[in-house]
């Protein structure tokens, strides 16, 4: 047991929130260093620059970074390419088994990441100083825009066990970085029995911001809807990790009466997605490349997104198939915001969620079934065989026999009526190891996947 888990499993929570302040101080002072102010000020200067500026810019980047891979890395010092079509694409897979030899640097020269595992291993990749920096400072600034500043205070809903048995007991349900005013809630015990403790704490906190994973805060916030209460105060909630849907942004935004300004990237480092004031979500081409092919790995317009990312000089990215997928907006598309940043119609989250059908193949996006739909909390689909889907449902006093009705009806246009559908009502639906929640589990093996000729 190391001293991190000694002093969360036996301390007082006083001295837990000490220690949790002087470890995230320390944890800014690196990340804020080096180049951290003079990275800030590049992406300030480039965020309203001309198409072709930043093109250029995006170019040079690339350029400078293939390079470094193939002389520093010995994965990619064998690959005699110039152009990134022609370097090969990157599965999670080759990282996790062969990360000495695609790593520039050793792990005791650099900033060590895991990334939270939803679809299987949790994946370590090394970052150097430089690129922590790096992504700090986009990410920073980006939030700047919208009134943030390191100090204001921030409730962050985060994935990590910090919350003991014996704590939920006397609901304590968070715990404080007194140093930099953020307040962190624990994500795996929001329940109808907890709300109270939750809702306590983040009233007394007043926070100006809110971070963390939309599924958790709506849940929450449906909470807060069916006592009829609400928060005033917040001026931003800022996702992470999880893909913001319809019935999320509706619910926290009648609660917490604030902007939802969602955002893209990953524990491995893929570029950013950020959304500006008018809801368009920009690829950010400073920080990296964007792929979108089809499954043919051909270039499309929408499909599977694979990153070649700039902040991983540690761990070099080049055409990493991140999982998740994207919907291109029109080529001559023009933002009111003024960005001349590529625009992303919508990201659609992991490729992997999705159901197999008989009849229409890869089955994504069940998230649009809901609508029209009364009643219904939350549900998540689990597909373990071509036969059959089981849906699990968390429903209100308005999902009547009719609402549960159209639902079904929903579902069943959408992946065929060869699929039987068990549709299970359920007080909790259990998140993942990393906190995050799925809307569809799709627990086929790849073998009998890849089998399939109805794809």
């Amino acid at each position: 047991m190391d001293a991190k888990e000694l002093i969360l499993n036996y301390t007082p929570i006083a001295l837990q929130n000490v220690a949790i302040s002087i470890f995230n101080t320390r944890q800014y002072r690196t990340r804020h260093g080096g180049e951290y102010a003079k990275k800030r000020l590049y992406y300030k200067k480039y965020s309203m620059a001309s198409r072709e500026a930043i093109e250029r810019e995006s170019q040079r980047k690339l350029h400078n970074f293939l390079v470094h891979a193939q002389k520093n890395s010995t994965w990619y010092s064998c690959i005699a390419a110039e152009d990134l079509s022609e370097f090969p694409i990157l599965e999670k897979s080759d990282i996790l088994e062969n990360l000495d030899v695609i790593s520039t640097i050793k792990e005791s020269e650099g900033v060590a990441r895991l990334t939270g595992g939803t679809t299987g291993a949790s994946m370590k990749v090394i970052y150097t100083h430089g690129d922590v920096q790096d992504r700090h400072a986009v990410l920073d600034y980006f939030r700047s825009t919208y009134g943030y500043e390191l100090g204001k205070k921030v409730a962050w809903f985060t994935g990590k066990k910090f919350v003991r048995e014996k704590d939920l007991l006397n609901g304590n349900v968070c715990r404080d970085d007194l140093i930099n005013k953020i307040r962190f809630f624990s994500t795996f015990h929001i329940n109808k029995k907890r709300f109270d403790s939750y809702w306590s704490e983040l009233q007394k906190f007043e926070p100006e911001f809110v971070v963390g994973f939309p599924s958790s805060i709506y849940d929450l916030c449906h909470m807060a809807l069916e006592r009829g209460v609400s928060l005033q105060g917040i001026k931003v909630f800022f996702p992470t990790a999880e893909t913001v849907l319809p019935h999320h942004r509706a619910v926290i935004e009648r609660v917490l009466g604030c902007q939802i300004i969602d955002q893209y990237a990953s524990s491995e480092g893929a570029p950013f997605i950020l959304q500006c004031p008018h809801g368009s979500l920009h690829m950010h081409t400073l920080t990296g490349i964007f792929e979108v092919v089809d499954e043919n790995m051909q270039p499309a317009s929408e499909g599977e997104l694979l990153v070649t990312a700039f902040a991983t000089y540690g761990t070099p990215l080049i055409r990493y198939r991140i999982g998740d997928r994207v919907k291109l907006a029109s080529s001559d598309y023009a933002c009111p915001c003024g960005s001349s940043f590529p625009v992303a119609e919508a990201i659609y989250g992991r490729s992997s969620d999705f159901i197999l059908s008989p009849e229409n193949g890869r089955v994504r996006n069940l998230s649009v079934c809901t609508k029209g739909v009364l009643g219904i909390i939350s549900f998540q689909v689990v597909q373990y065989d071509t036969s059959s889907i089981e849906i699990n449902m968390i429903a209100g006093a308005e999902f009547s026999q009719a609402q549960k009705k159209r639902f079904l009806n929903n579902i069943s246009q959408r992946v065929g009526s060869s699929l039987v559908i068990n549709l299970k009502m359920v007080e909790n639906i259990p998140r993942e190891k990393s906190g995050k929640y799925r809307i569809v589990k799709n627990m086929i093996p790849q073998e009998v996947v890849d089998k399939c000729g109805y794809l």
